[in-house]
């Protein structure tokens, strides 16, 4: 670490609230699957952002983009109309398949935040007032602001902003009995990750979603699928519903709308489309100009260069070679994962130690807890990468 790392650590220190405990490294510069640091080291990065940067860093398409756009126009604010931002609704619409309404903010909280708001709404406008209550799955991550929180289902994340929000129910992921017993006249609606990312990459099973979507066909409930990290072809397919073959009523998206600029939606079909009307929600950045431009260029440069697929290959050829590795030392338990979405647990809470080693080697991974590895590369990820990530991991897990 330079000179340069020790004056932003310094200012850090002094100057932000302690909310992150930082990573001792300073990223200066990045290119596809690669970035270097303030001394010029490179490092392999399998985080992308944690999810946000699905076309690599610094895509020229994405760049060429906001820049156009920075010098035309920035922002008037969602009372006009703008260029980009119907564009971008039309082709979020039709990458899902068509028949969908957008709502543009600027996060995946945010998304989170009009996702539940609609669905109280929806709820509400149905059968009463009493019918605002949402059910989600232990285990998951959903935001940080206190809706969001609040439908998270992670005790450690909640407990020290108790009381939470009202109305929302916790059931074990791929339980549909569980579901079921949770879903009353006061639900209206069921808010899952198609696959948890923050509690550790636990994809839901396919006959569990085919009846999810049964029982809220049942039972008059909104399904909401939260896409924030699973979406944009982080799995294979544009949203990993499809994967599924299983459709959402309303589903938030984020992360990778913009390869890392701040974007984030709602999306919502038949009924549920018809949820809210002026002045009921509102974003102040939300679909700008730049961050407009930026989304429809990073979407047609993920289907330009047939991101899904390698996201499929390279995501199948990493969950091979992490399984090679649990056969051949005994040291992880488990690996899970769709896609470039991918997880290996330790047999031993070593999560930490392995995550900082690997950093020191010039990798980027996550450890989640003291025993899950997270791995979210750029979608541009080759075999070749994760052959340097699996003999890493090879070498930092053998050590004493």
């Amino acid at each position: 670490m330079g000179a340069h790392y020790d004056e932003i650590a310094a200012l850090d220190a002094a100057y932000h609230l302690p909310t992150y405990a930082r990573k001792p490294v300073l990223f200066t510069r990045g290119e596809g699957m690669r970035l270097y640091d303030d001394e010029g080291r490179e490092y392999l990065d399998f985080l992308a952002g944690i999810g946000c940067v699905n076309l690599g860093h610094a895509h020229p398409a994405v760049a060429e983009a906001v820049a156009e756009q920075m010098h035309t126009l920035v922002h008037v604010s969602n009372l006009y109309q703008v260029e980009h931002r119907a564009a971008l609704a039309e082709r979020l619409s039709g990458l899902a398949g068509g028949g969908w309404k957008t709502f543009l903010c600027n996060s995946g909280t945010e998304a989170i935040e009009g996702v539940i708001k609609l669905a109280r709404r929806w709820g509400k406008t149905r059968r009463g007032e009493t019918c605002f209550e949402v059910v989600s799955a232990q285990r998951s991550f959903h935001g940080r602001t206190m809706a969001a929180l609040s439908a998270t289902g992670q005790a450690s994340k909640q407990e020290a902003f108790a009381p939470l929000l009202p109305g929302f129910t916790h059931v074990p992921l791929n339980d549909i009995d569980s579901l079921a017993a949770a879903v009353t006249d006061r639900t209206c609606a069921i808010l899952l990750e198609p696959v948890q990312g923050e509690g550790g990459v636990y994809p839901c099973e396919e006959s569990y979603l085919r009846a999810v979507r049964q029982l809220c066909d049942e039972r008059e409930v909104l399904l909401a699928f939260d896409e924030v990290q699973t979406g944009f072809f982080r799995t294979g397919t544009p949203f990993a519903w499809q994967g599924y073959g299983v459709r959402p009523d309303v589903m938030a998206l984020a992360k990778a709308l913009a390869n890392g600029l701040p974007a984030g939606a709602v999306l919502a079909s038949g009924s549920a489309a018809e949820a809210l009307g002026p002045g009921d929600h509102g974003s102040t950045f939300g679909g700008g100009p730049v961050i407009a431009a930026a989304a429809l260029a990073t979407i047609g440069a993920l289907e330009a260069e047939r991101l899904g697929e390698n996201a499929q290959r390279t995501g199948a050829a990493l969950r091979d070679a992490l399984r090679a590795l649990a056969a051949e030392t005994g040291l992880i338990a488990e690996v899970r994962g769709r896609g470039l979405m991918v997880a290996a647990e330790l047999t031993e809470p070593r999560a930490q130690a392995v995550a900082a080693e690997c950093l020191e080697r010039g990798l980027v991974i996550n450890a989640i807890g003291e025993r899950i590895l997270r791995f979210l590369p750029p979608l541009v990820c080759t075999t070749d990468e994760t052959a340097i990530l699996s003999d890493t991991l090879h070498a930092v897990l053998g050590a004493a």
